[in-house]
C-alpha cells in the first residue's frame, strides 16, 4: 500500500513537473517571439541544403524504387548495389534534365519577352497619346485639364531625372548586388542539396529501419506501431498528392501549348510553361499564372488577351472536373471550402511553398482530428452518432476508408480523411 502510494505521489509529481515546464516554455516563446524566430531563422537557413536534399529525396523516391527493382530484376541479387547506384544516378540525372530543359525553354522566352516589351512600348505610349489628344480634341475643358496633368507630370519628371536619377542608380546596384548574393546562395544551396539528395536515396531504406527502431525503443508496441501507420499514411497523401499534381500540371502545360499555337498566341512555350508550373498551385494557380500571360498578351494584342482568358477559364473547369479527379482521384478528401482554406492559411505562413503541401497537410491534421473525435465518441457510448453521420453525408466511407468498429474507425489502405 505504501508502495502504490508512493507511486501515485511521484506521478502527481512529475505530471505537475511536465506541465510547469511546458507553460514556461509557452511562455517564453510569446514574450521572447523576436528572439526564437531570429534563432528558428538561423537554424533554418543553415539546414537549407538538407531541406533541400529531403525535398529532391523525397520527390524521385518512387522513381528510384521502381528503378530498382527494374534493375535488380536484370542483374540479380549479386548486383544489387550496382543497381542501386545506377537507379540513382538515373533519376539525380533526369530530374538536373527535366530543370535544365524548362529553363532553356523560360529564359529565351522571358528575354525576348522583356526585349519585344522594351522596344514596343515607347510606341504603344505615344499612340495611346495620341488617341487621347484626339479624343480630347472636341472637348476644351478636358483638353486643357489634360495639358495641366501633362505638364506636372513632364516637370515631375524632369525634376526626378535630375535630382534622383543618383540615388536611383545607387539604390538599383546595391538592389542587384543584394539579388546576385542571394542567387548564388540559392544555387550552392541547391547544389549541396543534389548531393545530399543522393546520399538520402541510397539509405532511405536504413534511415526508415532506424526510425523504427527509435519508435519502439522510445514507446511501447501500440504507440509505436500507430506512430508507424500515421507515418506511413502521410507518405501516402504526400507522396500521391504532389505526384498526381505534378502529373496533371504537366497534362494542363501540354493543353495549354495546343490551345496557344490553335490560337495563335505569342510565346506559346513561355505561356504553357508558366500556366503547367502555377497549376501545382490548387485552386488558385491557374489564375496566379495566368495574370501575367494575360499582361504579355495585353501589351501585344487586346484581343488574344481576352481569348486568353476566357480559354484558362474553360481549361481550369476541364483541369477542376475531368483530369484533376481522374488523375489525382480522392487522394485528400477535402472539399472546396478546406481546401481554399488550408491553401489561404499555409500560404500566408509559408508562401508558395505553403500553398503546394497546405493541401495534403491540413488533410493529415484533418483526419487526426477526426480520428481523435471519433475515439473519444465510442468511448462515450456515442457511436452511433458517428453511424448516423456517416451514412447521412458520407455513405461510401464505409466501404472506401472506415469500418467502424464500436465507435473507432480502423485505418485501411487508400488514404484520404472524410470530409
Amino acid at each position: 500500500m505504501h508502495l502504490g502510494e508512493n507511486k501515485k505521489y511521484v506521478k502527481i509529481a512529475v505530471t505537475g513537473i511536465v506541465i510547469a515546464a511546458g507553460t514556461i516554455a509557452i511562455l517564453f516563446f510569446f514574450y521572447r517571439f523576436s528572439a526564437v524566430s531570429a534563432i528558428l531563422s538561423r537554424l533554418f537557413s543553415i539546414l537549407r541544403p538538407f531541406l533541400y536534399g529531403g525535398a529532391i529525396a523525397y520527390i524521385l523516391s518512387p522513381l528510384c524504387g521502381r528503378l530498382e527493382a527494374f534493375f535488380e530484376k536484370r542483374m540479380g541479387e549479386k548486383r544489387k548495389r550496382l543497381g542501386k547506384a545506377v537507379s540513382i544516378t538515373l533519376c539525380i540525372l533526369l530530374a538536373v534534365i527535366l530543370v535544365g530543359l524548362l529553363m532553356l525553354i523560360i529564359l529565351p522566352q522571358v528575354v525576348e519577352s522583356v526585349v519585344s516589351i522594351a522596344s514596343s512600348l515607347p510606341g504603344q505610349l505615344r499612340s495611346l497619346s495620341a488617341q487621347i489628344e484626339q479624343a480630347l480634341a472636341d472637348q476644351p475643358d478636358l483638353q486643357t485639364q489634360w495639358e495641366n496633368v501633362s505638364s506636372q507630370i513632364n516637370a515631375t519628371i524632369d525634376k526626378w531625372t535630375s535630382t534622383d536619377i543618383l540615388p536611383l542608380a545607387q539604390s538599383i546596384l546595391s538592389g542587384t548586388a543584394s539579388y546576385v548574393s542571394s542567387l548564388l546562395i540559392f544555387l550552392r544551396d541547391v547544389l549541396l542539396g543534389i548531393v545530399i539528395s543522393v546520399y538520402l536515396l541510397a539509405t532511405r531504406k536504413q534511415i526508415a529501419a532506424q526510425c523504427k527502431l527509435l519508435a519502439h525503443s522510445a514507446f511501447n508496441d501500440y504507440w509505436a506501431s500507430l506512430i508507424e501507420n500515421e507515418t506511413h499514411y502521410i507518405d501516402r497523401m504526400f507522396n500521391g498528392f504532389l505526384t498526381g499534381k505534378l502529373l496533371d500540371s504537366a497534362i494542363v502545360g501540354v493543353l495549354c501549348f495546343i490551345g496557344c499555337m490553335i490560337f495563335g498566341f505569342s510565346s506559346p512555350l513561355l505561356i504553357s510553361v508558366i500556366i503547367g508550373v502555377t497549376n501545382i498551385i490548387p485552386f488558385f494557380g491557374p489564375f496566379l499564372g495566368a495574370i501575367p500571360c494575360a499582361l504579355l498578351l495585353l501589351l501585344n494584342n487586346p484581343v488574344h488577351c481576352l481569348i486568353f482568358l476566357i480559354f484558362i477559364l474553360i481549361l481550369q473547369q476541364l483541369d477542376g472536373n475531368v483530369i484533376g479527379p481522374r488523375v489525382l482521384g480522392n487522394t485528400t478528401g477535402l472539399s472546396g471550402f478546406w481546401v481554399t482554406f488550408a491553401i489561404l492559411l499555409f500560404g500566408g505562413l509559408w508562401g508558395i511553398t505553403g500553398m503546394i503541401v497546405g493541401v495534403p497537410l491540413f488533410a493529415v491534421i484533418y483526419d487526426l482530428i477526426k480520428r481523435l473525435c471519433y475515439k473519444f465518441l465510442g468511448k462515450r457510448g456515442k457511436g452511433d452518432m458517428i453511424a448516423a453521420y456517416q451514412e447521412i453525408y458520407h455513405p461510401q466511407d464505409e466501404k472506401k476508408e472506415t469500418k467502424l468498429k464500436n465507435g473507432k474507425p480502423e485505418r485501411t489502405g487508400k488514404a484520404g480523411p472524410a470530409d
